[in-house]
């Protein structure tokens, strides 16, 4: 298991998981602590600036996930109100 260095002050890249691995959750949680580790402002520019990457990616990867999340709702709506048409229609003949 890899060892999530923050709250730390310390960056290191090597120990956190990619981005794109992260659940939607998990993303959420990593940058709300993210952005928690860098509102304190005891970091070096350096540091802040590796924490500020790491937090656009995780911003980046919700982004995503919810985007997709969004197209299903819209395409399980748009099947849903395409089969009562459809169901509409058959009984109209009728």
């Amino acid at each position: 298991m890899s060892e999530n260095t923050f709250g730390s002050g310390q960056a290191n890249e090597n120990a956190l998981p990619d981005p794109s691995t992260l659940s939607y959750e998990q993303a959420r949680d990593e940058l709300v602590e993210t952005v928690k580790i860098l509102e304190l402002g005891q970091m070096s520019l350096d540091e802040s600036l590796k924490y500020w990457e790491r937090g656009e990616a995780l911003a980046k990867r919700c982004e995503v996930l919810l985007d997709g999340a969004s197209r299903r709702v819209e395409d399980a709506i748009s099947s849903r109100q395409g089969a009562a048409a459809t169901g509409q229609g058959a009984e109209s003949e009728q």
